[in-house]
């Protein structure tokens, strides 16, 4: 999990710094204003997340402060998930009752819980007894997110082919439908146990392709962006989140084989 905590660590620490340099909530994952235009307080509630994200990310690189560290991830992107809900009813109001709405909104949700779960998986290594039940819910957290992720592409195709760099080859809406079907297959496999550890570290290849073609280019052409800056934070964190999980699953069937409990390897 070594390489999986640095990178969730870096992705989380940038996006807590990103936050107190703009001073407001990154509106592409961090969406506050779904509550309402006017939110009492905002500013110092943007300052108190961002000096979260920032100790928190600095915690789990120590194995003495990882564990206060994990919880206070885990309060963070879970508020941050909170903050996606209003619009479970208000974008079918305004955009009508389709699939691809409801899929797109919660894949705002889903981008927080893997997040969560991977802070729930760093707090969970720095237990000695076996945590099934956690196991399973960080699993059914990242499985039904990634799932997701791909409804999310398959049903709003003319959305997110755009995204897709027009010098790839074979066009937006192939490399949409593509992705789409790996997300579904990932979560399928993180969910069944099928090839799971197989699905989470290709997931976490697939992310890192993201931030390499389509998201850092973003930064380029339009350095003052907090949205621009903010998705790389956001898909760095969640590169490292995939990693943690595989390696995660991999010290479980090592647990239930050998007997032995996952150990945080990081000084």
């Amino acid at each position: 999990m070594r390489l999986g905590v640095y990178v969730y660590a870096i992705g989380t620490i940038a996006a807590g710094v990103l936050d107190l340099l703009w001073a407001e909530f990154d509106p592409g994952h961090q969406p506050i204003r779904a509550w309402g235009d006017y939110i009492p307080g905002e500013r110092a509630f943007v300052y108190l997340a961002a000096v979260s994200l920032i100790v928190g990310g600095v915690a789990i690189l120590s194995r003495r402060s990882a564990r206060w560290g994990a919880l206070v991830l885990t309060i963070t992107y879970s508020i941050f998930g909170l903050f996606w809900f209003p619009r479970l009813y208000t974008a079918p109001h305004l955009l009508g009752l389709h699939i691809n709405v409801y899929s797109a909104v919660l894949v705002g949700v889903g981008q927080q819980l893997i997040l969560v779960a991977a802070a729930l998986m760093i707090y969970a290594t720095t237990e000695t007894r076996d945590r099934a039940v956690l196991s399973a819910v960080i699993r059914w957290m990242f499985g039904l997110s990634a799932f997701d992720f791909g409804l999310a592409h398959l049903t709003g195709i003319e959305d997110v082919a755009p995204l897709v760099p027009k010098w790839i080859p074979l066009g937006g809406d192939f490399w949409t439908v593509l992705t789409g079907i790996a997300f579904v297959l990932a979560g399928l496999g993180i969910l069944s146990g099928i090839l799971d550890i197989l699905a989470a570290r290709l997931l976490a290849l697939m992310l890192l392709v993201f931030s390499a073609l389509a998201l850092a280019p973003d930064v380029i052409a339009s350095p003052h962006s907090h949205l621009a800056w903010g998705g790389n934070a956001y898909n760095l964190a969640a590169v490292g989140a995939a990693w943690i999980l595989a390696e995660f699953i991999t010290s479980r069937k090592a647990y239930r084989a050998y007997g032995r409990a996952p150990v945080l390897p990081i000084s």
